[in-house]
């Protein structure tokens, strides 16, 4: 293994020495031990935004306007400035380099939000190879509507939810796709799926899966929509049996029933209903059998094949037999875009041995195995594009407090100590290190904060962004090599 931490003496290696077969992309990564974020510039002076994230290919910073009306998008570049000193690297940058826009420049701004409704500033996703952006308003919720035209009882609704597709190059707006009296859960991006070209948007309210392509032109299409009905021809088939009945019922063949005996179970519900009945009538292990305890949050987990309409597992969140798969076959679960190169190396259970040998020693310590296990599968199903692809989240190459950050998408419990990074190679050498919020601190440390860092996915750059909870400006800091 090659030891130097100099960057021209690793450089001189990889010329003379050839990688192993599959291995180039590894080693290539490995370079990011030099190249880290160095210095931090703090309270930045920068636009009064609501900053989301970066694309995953790194050419986009994506935002809100804070009243949640605009777009923003900035395209990443880089501080540069001129010094006439010998020693540079101990100078103070210039009052420039305090500003975002040294950092960032601005390519346009797009108003969405239109007729009441808002951005959803948590719900963005990005379609790498079209450079084609997702991104959602709608208005406010109906916590007490009634469920009519087959809704669910107890579910919120929403007057409108609008889905944007835009082309990122130049902000401009390529089709729409609207949602009335429905609800989708838009937090994090939880209620829709990408996969390449196909999008997957759950409606909560009408309990049904609303399968849309996305074309090169910028179409969204429809493809289909499971819930009432799981094949293309399954409403063709029941209007054309309820046809029949009306042909008996002129014939006098008909015994009228109540609409509630007549009515038919949707098709997704029924074929989950058959999978646990012949479940049960086969006397399968427990991944089907559904237990009988007190447990005050139950949940289960079914596995929909959409091609042949088959319902293929169906667990309870406390199946071991889940946990394990997951442990074993964690990328899997984390389902990416087969065009998206960098996003095969983020770190996970079944492709880091550190992050295993940390999950294992929490199992551990976990008083109750079962609790242990439904504190895992809480986080499934996993949401779409929720992870930064940045080579400072790879666990081979650093160590940090997954407690303060880590390369999930979420808010963070602010603290006044400096993040540190360590170098897994060398355990007790630190490599940087990323203090959220004032240089010197807070002065109230009462006040509970909440942080979240954006990570380029290449280069040695991010944000840090502390905010409070009572809606003061927020506090970014630019961290990247100088």
């Amino acid at each position: 293994m090659f030891k130097s931490n100099n960057v021209t003496a690793r450089l001189f290696e990889r010329q003379i020495c050839t990688p192993a077969p599959g291995t180039s992309v590894h080693r290539a990564r490995r370079f990011y031990e030099n190249v880290v974020p160095s210095h931090t510039i703090y309270d930045v002076e920068c636009p009064d935004h609501s900053f989301r994230k970066f694309t995953d290919d790194g050419l986009y910073l994506v935002s809100f306007s804070r009243n949640h009306q605009d777009l923003v998008v900035y395209r990443p570049t880089w501080l540069t400035f001129s010094c006439k000193e010998e020693d540079c690297d101990t100078n103070d940058l210039p009052l420039k380099a305090r500003k975002f826009e040294s950092f960032f420049t601005q390519l346009y701004s797009v108003t969405l939000a239109s007729s009441g409704e808002l951005i959803c500033k948590d719900f963005f996703l990005y379609m790498e190879s079209n450079q084609f952006g997702l991104f959602a308003t709608s208005t406010a919720q109906i916590h007490d509507a009634p469920p009519t035209g087959g809704a669910i009882q107890g579910v919120p609704s929403v007057e409108k939810i609008t889905f944007h597709l835009l082309r990122l190059e130049d902000g401009a707006i390529l089709d729409e796709r609207v949602f009335h009296n429905d609800y989708v859960n838009l937090a994090h991006s939880i209620g829709a799926f990408l996969y390449d070209d196909l999008l997957a948007i759950v409606s909560l309210r009408y309990q049904r899966i609303h399968i849309l392509q996305i074309r090169d032109s910028g179409d969204l299409v429809d493809v289909r929509a499971i819930g009432e009905f799981c094949c293309e021809d399954d409403e063709l088939f029941l209007n054309s049996s309820s046809q029949v009945l009306v042909n008996h019922v002129g014939n006098g063949f008909h015994h009228s029933l109540p609409e509630s005996e007549t009515s038919f179970l949707s098709g997704i519900k029924q074929r989950l209903l058959s999978f646990i009945f012949r479940g049960i009538w086969n006397e399968e292990t427990d991944q089907t059998m559904v237990s009988r305890n007190a447990d005050s949050h139950p949940s289960f987990f079914a596995v929909y094949n959409m091609e042949t309409t088959e319902i293929v597992a169906f667990y309870q969140n406390s199946a071991d037999e889940l946990y394990f798969l997951f442990e074993l076959f964690s990328d899997h679960f984390h389902v990416s875009s087969k065009s998206s190169l960098h996003m095969n190396f983020m770190s996970s259970y079944s492709n880091n041995i550190h992050a295993l040998e940390q999950l294992r020693c929490t199992k551990n310590k976990a008083t109750s195995f079962s609790q242990f296990v439904k504190k895992m599968m809480a986080s499934l199903p996993f949401s779409c594009q929720c992870q930064s692809p940045s080579p400072y989240f790879d666990q081979s190459l650093f160590r940090f407090d997954e407690k303060l950050i880590s390369a999930i998408d979420r808010h963070r419990q602010s603290t006044d100590h400096p993040i540190k990074f360590i170098s897994r190679r060398q355990p007790n050498i630190l490599k940087f290190k990323m203090k959220p919020g004032p240089e010197a601190g807070s002065m109230d440390g009462r006040t509970k904060k909440i942080c979240s860092f954006l990570f380029h996915p290449i280069l040695p750059l991010a944000l840090s962004v502390q905010q409070t909870l009572f809606l003061q400006a927020s506090v970014v800091n630019i961290h990247f090599r100088r």
